[in-house]
């Protein structure tokens, strides 16, 4: 990790894949390639190596998948690197499951190389990307009627409010602290008390939360 700089660590079984998505890594001023892995088990070794800042993650890869990779180089890390998953299904399941590990994103493989490098910068400054496809049916594949707002969202201070309502607008820490004129570690304590309350563990799932509860409309 070399600050203002991004070093990435892409993570996919095909060569082509792995090939295109360094050429649009490097072609960006701010992010470099650090190291590339063909499988789920080389992933987590070249991470603890490299100590990249962000991990672009296949889904599906030998050996080991990218679910399983991501859970133990987020498990095993005192610093970890943020996760996108890049995959080329538009698959629930998947998405969930690697949300749940901690993934701070989840793109398909044939988004441009701006949203690529838009996305790669997001997740490293806090912030969370989703397919727009995942997003839509992740919040409203189980909740045919609008629902209510939750009864949770009447246990948050103003503060903690005004936070959620940033984290779901796709605000990283720094740009709450600009908007709301806070350091950097109040913000974060008002983010964990959100993560708290609602019962997730990434800004990820406050935003599926929030649509979920209604606390947003789609």
């Amino acid at each position: 990790m070399t600050g203002s700089q991004i070093d990435v660590l892409i993570a996919d079984d095909q060569d082509l894949v792995r090939t295109g998505f360094a050429l649009v890594v490097d072609s960006a001023p701010d992010m470099r390639v650090v190291a590339t892995a063909s499988d789920g088990a080389e992933a987590v070794r070249l991470t603890a190596e490299f100590r990249p800042d962000v991990v672009l993650m296949d889904i599906r890869m030998p050996r080991v998948d990218g679910i399983t990779a991501a859970r133990a180089i987020l498990d095993g890390a005192e610093q970890p690197p943020k996760i996108v998953a890049l995959t080329t299904y538009d698959n629930d399941e998947y998405a969930s499951r690697i949300l749940a590990a901690g993934a701070s994103g989840y793109l398909l493989k044939d988004t441009t190389a701006e949203g690529l490098t838009a996305a790669i910068r997001t997740v490293h400054r806090g912030g969370s990307v989703l397919a727009p496809s995942t997003t839509h049916r992740l919040v409203t594949a189980r909740r045919p009627d609008p629902p209510r707002p939750s009864a949770l969202l009447a246990t948050f201070t103003a503060r903690e409010r005004e936070v959620f309502d940033l984290i779901v607008a796709g605000a990283s820490n720094a740009e709450i602290a600009g908007r709301l004129n806070l350091a950097e570690v109040t913000v974060k304590t008002h983010v964990g008390r959100v993560l708290a309350k609602i019962g997730v563990r990434d800004r990820v799932n406050v935003v599926i939360w929030a649509y979920e509860n209604g606390a947003v409309q789609a």
